[in-house]
């Protein structure tokens, strides 16, 4: 069968999707990924054949005012509203004054705005080359539409909890004015499309979260396979370390927003009093700031990290999707310095399943860390709950186990 995965010109929204790609080309189906020209060679570099289309997204104006600064940051500090209500007891959410405004901002920019460079394009290429089934991950409706204009099945390939979906059934059931569906309703009314209720969130949804720790409603569950994009393995990654190794990692995206939302040096000198190995991932423009590298760290600017992780004794991170996907599939007990977006809400999940603990970033200074990563490293039951976890994920069907299901679901939502 055809199969067209769409996605945002994001890395770590593609990153989630490949493997699962990667497995329907090698079970003989021919994929495609369509999204934006500027993105070619991360798709490309991946092994798998790009579908550039429409144009690439103009570049936000920088704006370094205090004013602007505090707004990004607000932005990015766990679930914006109204995808907080996620977090809530159905029967406990209310909607607001301030979480409808934000909504209609969130439909008008982050899924009109950022998904009209492809919007057209997608269209026009699924009507011409007729996919059976188009993937997309959960910012770009621009799949779904396109499925749509060609009568494909589809589904989403979530790539962290599914706040969005949670967010967009709670308000379908409890909000008269839902702006979603106003959107899609005319987006589709512009490619001569009737609204469609699956247009929402797809015929079904992949969650690669194991059950313990998945934010979802009716997904099917998947083993989640680590890509990072093309990398190399340093030589000092397989040799056995000699002491515990702790990774330090506190994601790749967080230096394109307002930095990193701890002191890494303070966390480096409180840790270098422990008999450890650390493994610091650090961005070249983060390096100058951390002074006097301590005799048990090591800093790089990256490093391949499920190999990384296959050597750890424990890890210390932000919390993102991927980072924490990682290391539980490791079953690393995990120490998480939550602040971005799902974070928050991840490492409960990750502290309840119990093989890791959390410290929000906002008091995670260097003693703190220390102490806490002192618990993960002398409690046997964190290593006892990783294992666990690690077992839980390894049962999960693989991206390979998954290609007959999602033929079966091709045959059974696709229109002629």
């Amino acid at each position: 069968m055809k199969v067209l995965c769409c996605v945002l010109p994001q890395l770590t929204h593609f990153y989630a999707l490949a493997p699962i790609a990667w497995a329907l080309r090698t079970a003989g189906h021919e994929v495609r990924v369509a999204s934006t020209p500027g993105f070619t060679d991360a798709i490309t570099r991946a092994g798998l054949t790009a579908v550039p289309l429409g144009h690439d997204p103009e570049p936000d104006p920088e704006d370094e005012t205090p004013e602007a600064q505090e707004a990004l940051d607000a932005l990015r500090r766990g679930l914006p509203k109204p995808y907080d209500l996620a977090e809530f007891d159905p029967d406990r959410a209310d909607w607001t004054e301030e979480r409808a405004e934000a909504f209609e901002m969130m439909v008008t920019y982050a899924f009109g705005e950022d998904n009209e460079p492809l919007l057209d394009g997608a269209v026009e290429f699924a009507r011409a080359w007729r996919p059976d089934l188009v993937l997309w991950e959960p910012f770009t409706y621009s799949g779904a539409l396109a499925a749509h204009a060609c009568g494909a099945a589809h589904g989403r390939v979530l790539f962290g909890t599914d706040f969005l979906g949670i967010t967009h059934e709670w308000i379908r059931e409890h909000v008269p004015e839902d702006h979603l569906t106003r959107w899609l309703t005319e987006t589709a009314a512009r490619h001569g499309l009737p609204y469609a209720d699956h247009l929402r969130a797809g015929h079904f949804t992949l969650d690669q979260l194991p059950p313990s720790l998945a934010v979802s409603r009716e997904a099917i569950a998947t083993r989640f396979v680590p890509y990072g994009g093309a990398a190399v393995v340093p030589s000092w990654v397989t040799r056995r370390p000699e002491r515990p190794r702790v990774a330090l990692t506190l994601g790749t995206s967080a230096t394109e927003y307002s930095g990193y939302t701890v002191n890494v040096a303070d966390i480096l000198t409180a840790l270098s009093t422990m008999d450890i190995e650390v493994v610091a991932t650090v961005a070249d423009s983060e390096r100058d700031a951390l002074g006097t590298i301590p005799d048990n760290a090591r800093v790089v600017s990256y490093v391949p990290l499920d190999a990384l992780a296959a050597t750890c004794t424990a890890a210390i991170h932000h919390g993102g999707f991927g980072t924490l996907a990682t290391f539980s599939r490791h079953g690393v007990p995990q120490l998480v310095l939550p602040y971005d977006f799902d974070a928050p809400l991840l490492a409960r999940k990750l502290a309840a399943q119990g093989t890791g603990l959390t410290v929000h970033s906002d008091v995670a200074s260097g003693p703190a860390v220390r102490d806490a990563l002192s618990k993960l490293l002398t409690d046997p039951a964190f290593r006892t709950r990783g294992t666990a976890l690690r077992e839980e994920i390894a049962a999960l069907p693989g991206p390979n186990d998954l290609v007959a299901h999602l033929e079966q679901l091709a045959a059974k939502h696709r229109t002629p």
